[in-house]
């Protein structure tokens, strides 16, 4: 209990800062050498949503995550990933906190998504959707909530990239580039492509795990969700 109690805290402590000099205000941003691979070692002490590792290839992993509940916030405008992620962050953070319809207070889980909605310009505002996965103690009846959307995940698809350090806005597309360069060519990208066909830009998922005050093997994911 006191390791979420934490990780609650260092959240909420890291978003109140105003510096803003990484994916979560108050931190550095260099992008330690860490190694990343397979299963976060993080879901080993937090709870995580659960998933089938059904392929790998060089730079990318595809895995299929088991039907699960998610808190998902409103459609968030703005031109940084950062200042999206962290407006959302909150909003998720004041619900598990107690402010929503069952004033119940909720254990903090990992990853933290960003979906992004890139825009179609540089100076143009994209649209982000923050998600919290929803613990096994709640996922019968989620908590409903003012301004947060209770998501059901059938059975999904997700191509995945881990990288490590605290991510920037710089960071987000030259990885979302890297994982679409490293499954060229294969069945996979075919059926994202397919998958995302109707969207005006590609639309793609940022994973975070770990609290802000964690330096060591940090561990971050692209994810691009497709059907099959």
């Amino acid at each position: 209990m006191a390791v979420f109690s934490l990780f609650k805290l260092s959240m909420l402590l890291s978003l109140l800062s105003d510096v803003k000099l990484g994916s979560w205000p108050g931190i550095l941003t260099q992008k330690e050498a860490v190694a990343v691979g397979g299963f976060p070692q993080q879901c080993n002490r937090i709870e995580c949503p659960t998933y089938d590792v059904i392929n790998s290839g060089e730079g990318y992993e595809i895995r299929v995550y088991n039907s699960s509940m998610w808190a998902t916030t409103s459609p968030i405008d703005d031109i940084s990933f950062v200042d999206g992620t962290r407006t959302g962050f909150l909003q998720l953070f004041n619900y598990i906190q107690g402010k929503n319809n069952y004033n119940e207070q909720i254990e903090m889980t990992a990853p933290v998504l960003t979906e992004i909605a890139p825009s179609d310009g540089p100076f143009c505002e994209s649209s982000f959707l923050v998600s919290f996965y929803v613990p096994k103690k709640n996922q019968v009846d989620p908590p409903p909530a003012t301004g947060i959307s209770i998501q059901k995940w059938g059975p999904t698809y997700v191509a995945v990239r881990q990288f490590g350090g605290f991510i920037k806005d710089s960071d987000v597309g030259v990885e979302a580039a890297a994982l679409s360069a490293s499954l060229s060519g294969t069945t996979w990208l075919d059926a994202i492509k397919k998958s995302h066909s109707r969207d005006i830009t590609t639309v793609y998922t940022v994973a975070q795990y770990n609290s802000p005050f964690e330096f060591d093997n940090r561990v971050n994911e692209i994810w691009f969700k497709f059907d099959m």
